[in-house]
């Protein structure tokens, strides 16, 4: 067995515990294993933002400074309840995600659910932020809805999205006040329903609160998301 990112062969542990149980399969090797920083502790309840190391300013009781402001807004407040993320996006990660996404490394979805699947019998419905077409030409896959489908589970395609800017080259602000850029396709599959929405990496939010507001505003009885990186 080889690790899914760096190829390096992995030697699986051997002991009595392998002979009588079904162990999980390792997919990265410990070098690599080491180089992620699981997101554990002391983190905002609401968008999973680590709080060691942040200025006591930026953090108000349970949490961070900016899901303050989202729910101190009239507009945001109480449409995204819980954004649940797996890792710290630092450079190792940054590199795995980018090899995901931009080069269409696909097996990578492997490890990246795994996460997942240990959040998402809470919910009814998985929504994964969609493409632009455009975009989606450009990668050749959705890497939020591969991770849904390499979790087992089947996505629900009722967003649709314009094609724009690229989120990461704008600024919060900017991200904050486009008009919405996602449709609803559908509105009967999440009347009354729980829905997760699924993406890459929570930065400031917009991305999944523009779409956890459409999908309130036509009946959604609640929305969280998971992603894998917390930048």
């Amino acid at each position: 067995m080889r690790c899914l990112y760096c190829g390096e062969g992995i030697i699986p542990a051997i002991g009595w515990g392998n002979l009588f149980s079904r162990e999980e399969a390792v997919l990265l090797c410990d070098k690599c294993t080491k180089q992620l920083v699981p997101i554990e502790g002391d983190c905002c309840v609401r968008c999973s933002r680590p709080f060691e190391g942040l200025a006591e300013e930026f953090r108000k009781g349970e949490y961070c400074y900016d899901c303050v402001r989202w729910e101190e807004d009239i507009e945001w407040m109480g449409i995204l309840e819980r954004n649940v993320s797996l890792y710290e996006y630092n450079d190792f990660l940054k590199g795995v995600i980018s090899r995901y996404k931009f080069r269409g490394d696909y097996v990578l979805s492997e490890f990246l659910c795994k996460g997942l699947k240990k959040v998402i019998n809470e919910y009814d419905l998985f929504v994964p932020i969609p493409l632009s077409n455009e975009r989606l030409y450009e990668r050749g896959f959705n890497q939020a809805e591969a991770l849904i489908m390499e979790a087992g589970f089947t996505p629900t395609l009722v967003l649709k999205r314009a094609h724009t800017e690229k989120q990461s080259k704008k600024s919060r602000e900017e991200r904050i006040h486009l008009s919405n850029i996602f449709k609803l396709d559908s509105v009967k599959e999440i009347v009354g329903k729980k829905v997760l929405l699924i993406d890459d990496i929570y930065t400031t939010g917009s991305t999944l609160m523009h779409a956890g507001k459409l999908l309130k505003q036509h009946g959604a009885l609640s929305v969280s998301s998971f992603t894998v990186a917390r930048g």
